[in-house]
């Protein structure tokens, strides 16, 4: 991995650490996915009409099949993840879901792909694991705990955490796909995925239109963070991926774990900072071995 691609990479985990605690306290749910669409699409128009006006009127049926297949999969992402942080902590869904995604993408893009992975690679990927299983709870998570609630609650979070990783690995591969074989803007596969959610949401928001004018009085703001910050997020990784294997820019994205450990766990008050910090540490230490490997 070149060290430009690093740097994208963990510029990216900052921001994508951060916009996820905005939509934990926001509370949303499919709704909450419809206004940060809208609003993306509002904001960053004038950049997605500079990069398409020349190119998307001469695509073909595989591009846009593409952003098709990759616009369905970051809505059942966001809409999975909005409702785990509904029903669970963030410290437990968050990691859960960056730990399992990567490590399914990794696995999908050395198998169909056909890229390698150096032994060096393997230990950062095993850090990376180890370090989100650590921030997740570690040996905590296989407990019994007394009471019942708490115990829902913590179910409830590995449950859609790897959900969600699920949709990141789908998502991941199929974009790779997209920038490294079709060669297609980031920008574009991302702002034209947003389009296709508005679309898609559409009918949830009707079916209740007080409702969803009175959530969106009370969420605005933070569907606008979430709008302007989270397309640069993933369009810098996407970015990454034309010059760095997916099997390593995946596992590597995880860095934003230890900036969400760090600021989340505060802001949050979620408990555990020690040994989720240490597993945070353990996450940076993977992610080096990735880029020396």
């Amino acid at each position: 991995m070149s060290l430009q691609a690093f740097a994208l990479i963990i510029l990216a985990g900052i921001i994508h650490a951060g916009w996820n605690i905005a939509a934990k306290k926001a509370g949303g749910d499919a709704r909450f996915a419809f206004f940060t669409s809208i609003l993306l699409i509002i904001v960053w128009a004038p950049l997605a009409w500079w990069v398409g006006r020349d190119v998307v009127p001469h695509w073909g049926w595989q591009p846009w099949a593409l952003v098709a297949v990759s616009g369905v999969l970051h809505l059942a992402y966001y809409v999975i993840l909005l409702r785990g942080y509904r029903k669970a902590d963030l410290t437990v869904v968050y990691p859960l879901a960056r730990g399992s995604g990567p490590l399914i993408s990794t696995l999908v893009a050395i198998t169909l792909l056909g890229e390698e992975l150096s032994q060096l690679g393997v230990l950062g990927v095993a850090g990376v694991v180890l370090g989100v299983f650590l921030i997740a709870g570690g040996p905590r998570l296989f407990r019994q705990r007394s009471d019942p609630a708490a115990r829902h609650r913590l179910h409830q979070g590995l449950f859609y955490g790897v959900l969600t990783g699920v949709f990141i690995a789908g998502y991941t591969v199929v974009d790779g796909y997209g920038v490294k074989v079709l060669l297609l803007s980031p920008i574009l596969i991302d702002y034209l995925g947003s389009c296709l959610r508005v679309i898609l949401l559409s009918p949830v928001v009707l079916r209740n239109v007080a409702e969803a004018r009175s959530l969106w009085q009370q969420q605005w703001r933070w569907a606008l963070l979430v709008a302007v910050v989270s397309p640069i997020a993933y369009v810098l990784v996407l970015f990454a991926m034309q010059s760095a294997p997916i099997s390593h820019v995946a596992p590597a994205r995880e860095v934003s774990m230890l900036f969400a450990a760090l600021i989340g766990g505060h802001l949050l008050r979620e408990g555990d900072r020690m040994v989720r910090i240490g597993g945070a540490v353990l996450i940076a230490v993977g992610v080096t071995a990735l880029a020396l490997g």
